[in-house]
């Protein structure tokens, strides 16, 4: 079994501020930091750091030869990420003091894919093997489509929700993983035993995983409904935290670990990353999440 993240690579500009800027105000940063990120390539770091090799698909713009070097000190395989003309891509994320933060994104070499790339990389890949995907790229809906062709595992982070997702069959992804506003942009339900219910009855096969921040979490697949709070620590960012869950959660599933304690490593695993600044950098190892003490 081989897994692929098809995903994101962006250029993370982060600004440190009193409280996020309002509409029509200047405010000035406390500091300033540039970072490795995107959901895929933070989400990539995760599955490696919890002890699983994986290769990246994805597109880099001219200023982004960082990630090459950046995923081999990871262990990221970048046998199919691919370098094109023009910018990153990349985002500006406001840092507040409580840790809470507010993302502008810009696509950049992640609007680039063209189905000819889709199909050179999944080419590698065929049944049994495990695909995560986001919604940072292009061409989503097709890469879906191909995966389930080739009999793969498809796990999605609909994330962002937009009208992308829409046009996706989703009745081919076999895990979501979604916070509770992309649920409710999803289902139209406001609670998430309703956001729970409604995606079940949708997508009756696949294993749901609902991301509630400090409130945890519900994992629900079949007749199984699990509920696991969050740990409380002092957040500093919460940039990376559902990205660290995500890439946790699915090394759990890959190590075929009883589900109860897969949602306690992931929620350990995000607990430990919001308590340091940044995205990428803030993913803690396995070896540190497992001496994390409740």
């Amino acid at each position: 079994m081989k897994v692929l993240n098809f995903g994101s690579l962006n250029l993370d500009y982060t600004y440190a501020l009193s409280h996020i800027v309002r509409e029509g105000e200047t405010i000035a940063a406390t500091d300033v930091s540039l970072n490795l990120g995107g959901k895929g390539f933070n989400q990539s770091v995760a599955l490696a750091r919890a002890g699983i090799p994986l290769y990246h698909a994805g597109l880099v713009g001219e200023e982004g030869l960082d990630f090459y070097d950046a995923c081999e000190t990871y262990g990221i395989k970048t046998d199919y990420m691919k370098t094109v003309t023009g910018r990153c891509g990349h985002t500006i994320i406001q840092v507040d003091s409580e840790g809470q933060n507010s993302i502008i994104l810009f696509g950049g070499a992640n609007q680039k894919n063209t189905k000819e790339y889709v199909d050179e990389v999944l080419s590698n890949f065929g049944t049994g093997d495990i695909i995560l995907l986001q919604n940072e790229i292009n061409e989503l809906p097709y890469i879906i489509d191909q995966a389930f062709a080739k009999g793969m595992t498809i796990v999605l982070n609909p994330s962002p929700y937009n009208e992308a997702i829409e046009e996706c069959d989703l009745g081919k992804v076999s895990i979501f993983i979604l916070n509770e506003t992309e649920g409710q942009q999803m289902t139209g339900m406001t609670t998430p035993t309703t956001i729970v219910s409604s995606l079940d009855a949708s997508f009756s096969n696949a294993k749901v995983v609902l991301t509630l921040g400090k409130g945890g979490c519900i994992y629900h697949h079949g007749d199984e409904e699990l509920y696991q709070a969050a740990f409380d620590v002092k957040a500093v960012d919460t940039t990376a935290a559902g990205d660290t869950f995500t890439g946790f959660f699915i090394a759990g599933i890959i190590k075929k670990v009883p589900m109860r304690q897969v949602l306690i490593t992931a929620s350990k695993a995000a607990a430990l990353a919001v308590t340091k600044n940044g995205a990428a950098q803030s993913i803690p190892f396995m070896s540190e999440v497992e001496l994390f003490e409740i």
